[in-house]
């Protein structure tokens, strides 16, 4: 193991608590963010590369990040999305054989601070019983006054909106053009092994931009429409609202992954609501209310669709509960072509319990 000089570091809540660390590599600087965490014990790539997290600072929960390295098969978009990392032990050198680098060589190419050597279990402790907040990590360890002003400027998530930040440009095609099937997907946030999923099922996909219209979306003549995760707030975006209710008045089938699924619930009229400290892991037991089967899932979001509404909603009907907290994990339309899970079939990473979704989609489309 090459020898590391670790510079001092520390993590400055919002409220004025301080946690210690040491800075990973040589970068210096600073990030600010919303504190969050994930419980995953692996899949740190796929985590750190995913649009939904845009904003926040990670805090990792395993002990050890960085041990298998990095592989470009791995990434869940173009670029390491969170704002910051956080773990208590960062290696350096890595065992695997499919592995092409090192995440040390990994962040430094993104331009992206991490911090190690901190007390993970009493910070995610913190985070559990006071909620998440936004926080500063940074190696200027002696200008902590200008870092709390600094932070105080830093928007809160709540009613913030992202998706455009991290959403295609431009449309952009996924798949075989002579596949069976084809899908228009909005891209308020997409993972890669959600268009791999639906691409492997015989469908060739066309992604477009977060603030598309129906009638964008409607020229490609798609067989179904997918609405993608994504970070922040869905209560601005409204662009997609206003695209699901035209679809939905359609009935047209219409697929809601996270931040679609709550979107998907803001256009039937049933509000969200951000979470004390979200649900960020690979292990997230939830119920199947229409077959009573459990599954293990994959769970990324700090907002959630409000029960109380969707229970009493004429039209909706819940069809997944989250068995830790009983938040709404899945709705669908009782006489519309459409329905929406807040956790993610693609995991990526996790288990693949809830992969049958997937199907389910193309066989509504095939109905």
């Amino acid at each position: 193991m090459k020898y590391q000089k670790k510079l001092k570091a520390i993590i400055l809540l919002a409220d004025g608590t301080i946690f210690y660390g040491k800075s990973v590599g040589n970068k210096q600087g600073s990030a600010f963010g919303e504190v969050c965490f994930n419980t995953g014990m692996t899949g740190y790539q796929e985590i750190f590369t995913d649009p939904s997290y845009f904003g926040q600072l990670m805090v990792t929960t395993n002990a050890h990040i960085g041990n298998y390295g990095t592989n470009a098969d791995e990434v869940e978009s173009d670029s390491i999305k969170i704002a910051g990392l956080i773990c208590k032990n960062f290696s350096y050198d890595y065992s695997r054989d499919n592995a092409e680098g090192s995440l040390e060589e990994f962040f430094e190419n993104n331009n992206v601070l991490a911090i190690s050597d901190v007390d993970t279990r009493a910070l995610v402790s913190y985070i559990r019983d006071h909620g998440a907040m936004n926080a500063v990590i940074s190696t200027d360890v002696d200008n902590l006054e200008g870092l709390k002003k600094q932070l105080a400027k830093v928007p809160d998530m709540d009613g913030l909106e992202l998706a455009s930040k991290v959403s295609t440009q431009s449309s952009y095609f996924v798949g075989d053009e002579n596949a069976t099937y084809k899908v228009a997907a909005l891209d308020i946030g997409i993972k890669k092994n959600i268009l791999r999923n639906l691409s492997k099922r015989d469908t060739y996909i066309k992604v477009f931009p977060y603030n598309s219209k129906f009638e964008d979306l409607e020229a490609f003549k798609p067989d179904g429409y997918f609405l993608s995760n994504g970070p922040g707030d869905p209560e601005p975006l409204l662009e997609a609202q206003n695209l699901a209710k035209e679809v939905i008045k359609r009935n047209l089938p219409l697929f809601g992954i996270c931040l679609g699924h709550q979107i998907i619930a803001l256009a039937n009229g049933v509000s969200t609501y951000k979470m004390h400290h979200g649900h960020r892991g690979i292990n997230h037991p939830v119920k199947n209310l229409k077959t009573g089967k459990g599954e293990i899932t994959s769970q990324n979001h700090g907002f959630a669709v409000n029960r109380e509404e969707a229970e009493n909603h004429p039209d909706l009907e819940i069809t997944h509960l989250h068995l830790n907290d009983e938040t709404v994990a899945g709705i669908a339309m009782k006489n519309k072509n459409c329905f929406s899970v807040q956790y993610h079939p693609e995991a990526s990473p996790g288990p693949h319990d809830s992969s049958y979704l997937f199907d389910q989609f193309i066989e509504n489309i095939k109905k």
